[in-house]
């Protein structure tokens, strides 16, 4: 068997690990999120003039979560770009091996 051959002749090992390095940014987006949208009435933000505030996340001041939500939406981009590059490879190192 020849280990480590994926990693020396594709980036699918670097790909994969930006896959999963997105995925650990987006459940830090949706912690901020869901924690600065619930009050104790539920899920509701509160007024503009106070801003949602998140304890504990290193955030000291208000939530902006359109700019999260931006955030959100350029991490899917990432993701999805980073998806098709992983397939690519996968799909040249097969074609590879099928045409030996």
């Amino acid at each position: 068997m020849l280990f480590g051959f994926v990693d020396r002749t594709t980036t699918a090992t670097s790909l994969k690990q930006a896959l999963d390095e997105n995925q650990a940014r987006v459940r830090g987006i949706q912690s901020r999120v869901a924690r600065a949208s619930l009050n104790g009435d539920g899920f509701a933000l509160t007024s503009a003039s106070q801003g949602p505030r998140v304890p504990g996340d290193g955030v000291t001041g208000p939530v902006d979560v359109e700019a999260e939500m931006a955030s959100l939406a350029d991490e899917q981009l990432r993701f999805e770009a980073t998806a098709k590059l992983l397939e690519k490879a996968y799909a040249s190192l097969k074609s590879a091996i099928r045409d030996r």
